[in-house]
């Protein structure tokens, strides 16, 4: 009694004092973190070239370039859009900084006059080009340019803002575009590389090999031990280098709507159907009622909405379930259009090559059908037999199609019918001969369609039970131990994504899941298991499952890659070690002592160095450089390749002969080149810089 007293009296202050306590334990979480600034955090977002680059700085550049997309697009961005201007802010700070200092270092400006040169003169920016281009002509008209110049103080204030801040990027772009020039220019290709070039693409070798998998060694015959995955890890550090990742484990709740949800909308949408089908206006019931953008519309026959394809004017169709929502139809009346449509089945007969006498058995082969079909065989059935596409499941309907949607030939065939029904001969056009069967002759009839829509949606109530389900889940589990067990226990389904970067913001199964690898970088520990995170019309919960520090890869997260690697090679030394053992000269009769169903022998008498793979064995660049570098005659020891053992012999080497001009070859080498150097140029100056990311701190 005296406790019940004292709550009586002190309830209200113990609440306040619950309440003020909840707050600050909420802040907290984010005050007293690890990134929390006020105990002397960083509240710089990166680093580059040496620049710290301050939250704020950081976050007046995203202002600037979100006001341009707004001056540019009339509108503010949507959230994807949003996300894309803040990666777009940080590829433009590392524009101003890091290539700032080599354009300081080389003495790199532009001049008023090159700005005047890319706006009116000989060297047009191609955003200007672009802008000014007469859309008829396709010509770019310079007058327009200087009109729009001398009329830019009558613009309004948006268009003016929106040329400034134009203008101003035009002098960073041009620098960038002399710097790279100033690089790719020094790119040559030299005589031997244009001759390496040509030999690459012509020299051939005739070789014959043998190839034994390594699947055909059972996995049961090798064991690996910890041991030789972490002796093979270090062996192979350079290898396996990673960025820093996190790997998480999550459940995902879809919320839709109950069987209740569902019956209060099907009584609703019924009760609609009944008003709609006496509805007086009917345009007007269908705006008034319905969840649809496009509640009233007039379409032509291709164009009709699946539902009431064969309806007529009065039919009410539905309801019928689309895109989430009921939906109930009701044909309004009829119109006359601008375009014609009309309705077919066909059965495509395809020629097996383009010669003449393809053709003219494909055309034989329709016409015998065309015969059985007059005779009083079922089309559909001989579709669903013969055809030779997509339609053949459907009998060969077509459905309707407007002009343009069929090439000339079958078209012109299905416009021109007089009547319905079967053509008296086969019709032929680029994909073959096609027996066609006109089942509705063209029309520019339009149907006026009111389309009354209920969306189904979700109540609190469903919703909250599913809240509760995917909290009673977060609350029971109480380390990443326990996911898996709980998760199946609760028949959910456990999703995984390793190699999660810092700034990664999508998930499998998930659009937008920035909020928790946000959460997996920024408040959690391995082993944790989150609160319900809610992403559109879903509940996720995840555990942080393990973490990987930048440098050498541990052997947690690489262990399937590393056990296949040795694994693969210990098998390579049972195979090897099988056909060495084999005395028999001759290669091809090798693979009947090693006494195996999955050695193979195989020949290539056009094997050249440009290649990377042999024929029914892959990727085998090493075996290829192997085959050149032999003698005729010659045959290797067995050696491994990517998956599995080859043994070659060589028969013989064709050299390309000597030609008088190897210029095409040269350019073909310096294309090459030329396109590596643009990205090369790009990477080193970003490595030079020492770029720190850390937006994942923040966003």
């Amino acid at each position: 009694m005296a406790l019940i007293n004292t709550l009586r009296n002190k309830g209200g202050k113990i609440i306040v004092g619950l309440i003020g306590f909840s707050i600050v334990a909420f802040v907290g979480a984010d005050l007293l973190g690890p990134n929390s600034r006020i105990f002397g955090g960083s509240n710089d977002i990166g680093e580059i070239a040496g620049q710290s680059i301050s939250y704020q700085d950081f976050l007046d550049k995203q202002e600037e370039m979100t006001y341009n997309f707004q001056l540019n697009q009339g509108r503010s961005p949507s959230a994807s859009e949003q996300e894309y201007i803040r990666n777009q802010t940080w590829d433009a700070l590392i524009s101003k900084y890091a290539f700032e200092n080599q354009f300081q270092a080389l003495g790199l400006k532009i001049s008023k006059e090159e700005i005047v040169d890319m706006v009116q003169g000989d060297n047009i920016s191609p955003q200007i080009r672009q802008a000014f281009t007469n859309p008829e002509t396709g010509q770019f008209e310079k007058e327009n340019v200087i009109a729009f110049l001398q009329s830019l103080n009558e613009q309004t204030p948006q268009q003016r803002a929106s040329w400034y801040n134009f203008e101003n990027s035009l002098a960073p772009t041009r620098q960038r575009t002399k710097y790279n020039n100033l690089i790719l220019k020094t790119n040559y290709a030299t005589e031997a590389e244009a001759k390496y070039e040509y030999t690459n693409a012509n020299n051939t070798a005739e070789v014959n090999y043998i190839y034994v998998p390594f699947s055909s060694v059972e996995d049961s015959l090798v064991s690996v031990s910890e041991s030789e995955l972490k002796a093979y890890l270090s062996d192979h550090e350079d290898e396996y280098k990673r960025d820093a990742s996190k790997a998480i484990n999550y459940v995902v709740i879809d919320v839709v709507p109950s069987a209740a949800d569902t019956l209060e909308v099907k009584t609703q949408i019924d009760k609609l159907a009944t008003e709609l089908a006496n509805a007086e206006n009917d345009s007007l019931f269908a705006t008034v009622n319905s969840d649809s953008n496009d509640p009233y519309n007039s379409y032509a026959a291709d164009k009709l909405p699946s539902a009431v394809q064969d309806a007529v004017v009065g039919d009410v169709v539905g309801p019928v379930i689309e895109s989430g929502s009921y939906v109930v139809y009701k044909v309004s009346g009829k119109e006359a259009g601008e375009e014609y449509s009309a309705r077919a089945s066909h059965i495509l007969f395809k020629a097996d090559g383009d010669t003449d006498a393809a053709k003219a058995t494909a055309k034989s082969e329709a016409r015998k059908v065309l015969k059985q079909i007059k005779n009083g065989a079922d089309f559909a059935e001989m579709a669903r037999e013969h055809g030779t596409d997509g339609t053949a499941s459907k009998g060969g309907d077509l459905g309707w199609f407007g002009e343009g949607r069929m090439v000339a030939p079958f078209q012109e065939a299905v416009f021109n019918a007089k009547k319905t029904g079967l053509l008296s001969d086969v019709i032929e056009t680029q994909f073959g001969y096609h027996i066609i069967d006109v089942t509705a002759l063209k029309t520019n009839e339009k149907l006026k369609v009111a389309k009354v829509a209920l969306e189904l949606f979700v109540s609190d109530d469903t919703r909250n039970e599913y809240y509760r389900n995917a909290e009673s889940f977060a609350f029971d589990t109480n380390s990443s131990s326990d996911f898996k067990e709980n998760a199946r226990a609760a028949g959910m389904s456990v999703k995984s994504a390793g190699k999660l970067g810092a700034n990664d913001k999508r998930l499998p199964g998930l659009a937008e899941a920035r909020t928790i690898v946000y959460w997996a970088y920024n408040k959690a520990s391995v082993g944790d298991v989150s609160d319900v995170f809610e992403i559109d019309n879903q509940y996720v919960v995840a555990t942080l499952e393990s973490e990987q520090e930048e440098g050498v890869a541990n052997l947690s997260s690489v262990r399937n890659e590393v056990t296949k690697k040795v694994t693969d090679a210990k098998k390579a030394k049972v195979i090897t070690d099988k056909l060495n053992s084999i005395d028999e000269p001759v290669l091809a009769n090798r693979i009947i002592a090693y006494d195996g169903n999955n050695v193979k022998y195989y020949s290539m008498d056009d094997l050249k160095l440009s290649s990377n793979s042999l024929k029914s064995v892959g990727l085998a660049p090493k075996a290829v450089g192997v085959a050149f570098s032999l003698e005729p005659g010659e045959v290797t020891a067995p050696f491994a390749v990517e998956n599995g053992v080859v043994q070659l012999e060589l028969i013989n080497k064709h050299e390309a002969p000597e030609i008088s001009d190897y210029e095409v070859y040269r350019n073909q080498a310096a294309s090459k080149q030329q396109s590596r150097l643009s990205y090369n140029i790009d990477q080193a100056v970003r490595e030079l810089a020492d770029i720190k990311d850390e937006r994942y701190k923040f966003f």
